[in-house]
């Protein structure tokens, strides 16, 4: 299919999407709908390898993390983000057609809040150490961007409390399983959020530089901030060969592509739309191989 052909449908694509203009195509928008599976992709892996039946995965209390962290919490989360950044992002490339702009009206303000509320009631469900790990990822979805602590201008802590990302998958595995995942498979998370958090900061280092932001990518620049990444998923695969040698594999491709696209001088500013489609993926390939083993042993 030439290029031409390409973007003929993409735009036909994105002319069936709602519009920012309205009140429900903005709060679309705001949610950043192309990564909405970096909240609720975690939980179809978490519920797959904790389901000990098919039955299993469709527990109503998986279902609903599902649902709650697909959209809700995406609201919530960038909302939130959002709405803390609105100085800075005035000067965000971003914002002009990759995103939107925080709208600072009370009707914004009111669905941020509540995409946040809707989460609480969780709590009356899940086993205690799932009820803390919400409240941990509560904490760091608003602290990242809030003050006091405002982690996200910290260089390290704006990429260590993005571990926030494979949270949902520890909620979802525990109220299904009963128990914590293995150690290893979180901290094999955890590396692998920030890995990914630090490279999605690439494009916005200038920006961030201009508007006084100190992140981890600001303070190591463009070429030290790839071996950062590469460092992170390189850690994160070994941290995941601990659970399984076939975890490990698949991270691989992680460090491989950032030294590719180092090397190939890419412009990061393209490689980065393309990670919302290799984590899905990654996170789908993981995922078959857990409904394999569910359905047909190991």
């Amino acid at each position: 299919m030439s290029d031409g052909a390409v973007r003929s449908r993409l735009e036909s694509v994105a002319s069936h999407l709602p519009s920012q203009e309205s009140r429900t195509g903005y709060l679309f928008w705001l949610s950043r709908p192309r990564f909405w599976l970096y909240l609720g992709g975690p939980v179809i892996v978490g519920t797959t390898y904790a389901a000990g039946s098919v039955a299993e995965l469709f527990a109503p209390v998986a279902v609903l993390l599902l649902a709650y962290f697909t959209v809700p919490a995406n609201v919530f989360l960038y909302g939130v983000n959002d709405a803390f950044d609105a100085d800075v992002d005035e000067a965000n490339p971003k914002k002009d057609d990759q995103e939107v702009r925080f709208r600072d009206d009370g009707w914004v303000r009111l669905a941020v809040v509540l995409s946040g509320a809707l989460g609480v009631p969780f709590a009356l469900s899940l086993p205690p150490v799932a009820t803390g790990v919400l409240a941990l990822w509560f904490f760091l979805a608003v602290e990242y961007s809030a003050p006091p602590l405002r982690f996200k201008t910290t260089p390290l802590l704006d990429s260590v409390s993005n571990g926030l990302y494979v949270l949902p998958g520890v909620i979802a595995f525990t109220a299904v399983a009963g128990t914590l995942p293995p150690l290893a498979a979180i901290a094999a998370g955890w590396l692998w959020t920030m890995g990914m958090h630090t490279f999605s900061a690439i494009p916005d280092i200038e920006p961030d530089r201009e508007a006084g932001i100190r992140t981890t990518a600001t303070a190591l620049g463009k070429r030290r901030t790839y071996y950062y990444c590469a460092a992170c998923w390189l850690a994160a695969a070994v941290a995941f060969s601990l659970v399984h040698v076939g975890f490990g594999a698949l991270l691989l491709a992680y460090p491989v592509l950032v030294f590719g696209i180092a090397f190939a001088q890419i412009d990061v500013d393209d490689a980065y739309w393309w990670y919302p489609a290799i984590n899905t993926l990654i996170g789908m390939a993981m995922t078959l191989g857990g409904l394999w083993v569910l359905v047909y042993g190991g």
